[in-house]
């Protein structure tokens, strides 16, 4: 029997209604930068409302557009901010679903991964969850048929997150996609300076970010981590906060996008 998990935050986060949503999405994807030359294995994007962040995030999504057809499984993963998790969470259901229609998850691969003693099975942990939802819409307009991994990442170890990511690593067909936003509510000098020295130890590939410096420090850790084991050469596309998008600059949010390209295709 097929159990879904519905939009949470549509009409909040990002627009509720179909057509609109799927405009939107599609508009900010084409404002976005021709795609790169080497496809990405794995991105960090912001998780924000579409007014705030929605234009840092497509500029890692429209990097996908010639491999739209070849990534079949997108394994996604975003910090809890609601149900503490220690872990990962998997969901138990099997779809997840947004205005644009359903996403079939990849119950075979959550199979793989399920028994690990870092894994946790728990719809809960999902229910209201918005560091994931709000990437979908833009997945189902940036590729054509894939299957989803959602993980909701609370306390976990850049070990424990690189395994399951290591497992899951799969080929061409896999693509990795980590939500996080960088800092939060600073003052729009300070913000600039704190994420721009985040920017960079991302860029170095140092798993020791912390959560005051990027919410999704957790599965952004585990990422890099993954990351220089697999000799992923990092790229900084985009860095700005709430302040430059669609908010006042006493108290801003830092948004970044990240791509990963494999060794060999750099």
């Amino acid at each position: 029997m097929t159990h879904t998990r519905p939009p949470a935050v549509a009409d909040m986060f990002y627009p509720g209604q179909p057509a609109l949503l799927a405009n939107t999405v599609d508009h900010f994807l084409a404002a976005a930068p021709a795609a790169a030359p080497q496809q990405p294995k794995a991105l960090i994007l912001p998780h924000a409302g579409y007014v705030y962040s929605g234009s840092t995030a497509a500029l890692g999504y429209a990097l996908l557009a010639p491999w739209r057809a070849q990534i079949r499984r997108v394994v996604l993963l975003g910090p809890t901010h609601r149900v503490a998790v220690a872990g990962l969470a998997l969901p138990a259901c099997d779809r997840f679903a947004t205005p644009l229609g359903d996403i079939p998850l990849d119950t075979g691969a959550m199979a793989q991964i399920a028994e690990l003693p870092q894994i946790v099975i728990s719809d809960r942990a999902h229910a209201q969850e918005h560091s994931l939802e709000v990437h979908l819409p833009f997945l189902q307009r940036a590729l054509d048929n894939f299957r989803l991994v959602p993980l909701a990442v609370g306390h976990a170890e850049p070990s424990d997150v690189a395994e399951v990511i290591e497992i899951l690593w799969g080929g061409p067909e896999t693509l990795i996609v980590v939500s996080s936003d960088l800092s939060h509510f600073l003052p729009y000098a300070t913000a600039n300076h704190v994420d721009a020295d985040t920017c960079a130890h991302i860029l170095k590939l140092d798993t020791h970010i912390r959560p005051e410096q990027a919410c999704g420090a957790y599965p952004v850790n585990g990422l890099l981590l993954a990351a220089r084991r697999h000799g992923l050469a990092p790229q900084l596309l985009h860095r700005c906060n709430s302040g430059d998008t669609a908010g006042d600059k006493q108290r801003v949010v830092g948004y970044a996008a990240f791509s990963f390209t494999e060794a060999g295709n750099v």
